[in-house]
């Protein structure tokens, strides 16, 4: 899961640009890369300060790496733990 989302924020504005070109124009393709590469920057950076803690925060982290920590921190660490 953390390798799909890690590859949607790295490669997702490629394929969204590839479906307009293919879709409209080439035109709106690069102004479609262009915003996504705007878009799909924020999320990263909103990823990232949502999940890594203010002391690794200094750290270079890729897209994988921040997929991984943002999944931890949401998805993972808000599943309760099995009583018996």
């Amino acid at each position: 899961m953390a390798r799909v989302l890690g590859w949607a924020v790295s490669y997702g504005n490629y394929g969204i640009a590839l479906v307009i070109w293919w879709g409209y124009d080439w035109f709106f393709a690069i102004a479609s890369l262009l915003l996504g590469i705007i878009v799909f920057g924020i999320l990263s950076s909103k990823m990232r300060n949502d999940a890594i803690p203010n002391d690794q925060r200094e750290y270079a982290y890729d897209d994988y790496a921040i997929a991984t920590w943002y999944l931890y921190r949401n998805i993972c660490s808000t599943i309760s733990t099995p009583t018996e």
